[in-house]
């Protein structure tokens, strides 16, 4: 005990104990700086220190913008950026996606390749096409319904007679019809023959898509519908309207010629489309 008690003593005179740092001037000796220190002040000045320390770095991680360059760390800030920027990519992609699909219709009309076996046999009848022995038959499924919707028309009495379509086109030029809608031979349009310069008008109030000379096609106009419609002008002689524009049902959005490739005189060649699929024009214009 008495040695325990001795070693006590010792360590505490140690901590106790005054001593002197002093800061001397190396060429003339000349004491600038002293300070009185003990081992416990010592002790207790770095256990402050680190203290405040550890206080301060907490509230910058905690308190201050700071804390966003700390690596491996994400604000709320950051969190909330990187969200909506997913939410952005996904919408272009959306948008990409709905763009490309544009595009490859736009191209389909414009070069006219279109796969009928891809077809299904109620779009085939919606365009007026024939549709091919052999090739479309319908499921048991299919057959099925159709026979209980038939049945309950059959026994319908009090069914209204409605119109089929609410859609009423303006005829875009009047003429001779010389090639008529062919969806055999791939001639999804009707080529209407005229003078020169003949007006040419949009059948349906529409946004102008495209307006543009093409080897193949000459001048051409695609206009959009509502309901799915787009009707498409080729080998005029001269455009009146551009890409963007917003025409009218009636006016004028090119003058009748023989441009491109594929023309054999002056005509125009007009197709009808609804929901990506060509349809006979002469369904719902007369030309004559």
């Amino acid at each position: 005990m008495a040695q325990k008690r001795l070693k006590r003593k010792k360590i505490a005179k140690k901590l106790f104990t005054k001593n002197r740092l002093v800061i001397l001037n190396e060429d003339t000796f000349e004491e600038i700086f002293s300070l009185r220190l003990t081992l416990m002040n010592v002790f207790v000045f770095a256990t402050l220190g680190a203290v405040v320390i550890i206080f301060v770095t907490t509230y910058i991680i905690a308190f201050t913008p700071l804390r966003e360059y700390i690596p491996g760390y994400a604000s709320s800030e950051l969190k909330r950026n990187a969200t909506e920027l997913a939410l952005k990519s996904d919408s272009l992609q959306v948008a990409l996606t709905k763009n490309e699909a544009y595009i490859k219709s736009i191209k389909r009309i414009l070069t006219g390749d279109l796969d009928l076996a891809k077809l299904s046999k109620d779009s085939i009848i919606a365009a007026g096409m024939e549709i091919p022995d052999g090739q479309i038959t319908a499921s048991e499924e299919e057959k099925e319904l159709r026979e209980e919707v038939a049945k309950e028309d059959k026994y319908n009495l009090f069914e209204k007679a409605t119109p089929k379509t609410s859609v009423v086109l303006f005829a875009p030029i009047k003429g001779s019809v010389t090639d008529k809608f062919n969806a055999r031979q791939k001639h999804y349009a009707v080529d209407v023959a005229v003078p020169k310069n003949t007006p040419i008008k949009a059948v349906l109030n529409g946004n102008v898509i495209f307006a543009e000379w093409t080897p193949s096609n000459g001048n051409c106009v695609i206009v959009r519908h509502n309901n799915g419609f787009i009707s498409v002008y080729k080998h005029a002689a001269e455009l009146t309207v551009e890409e963007g524009d917003v025409v009218r049902t009636g006016e004028v959005v090119g003058l009748a010629g023989s441009t491109g490739q594929e023309s054999t005189g002056i005509h125009l060649h007009f197709e009808l489309w609804k929901d990506g699929y060509p349809i006979d024009p002469e369904q719902f214009i007369s030309f004559e």
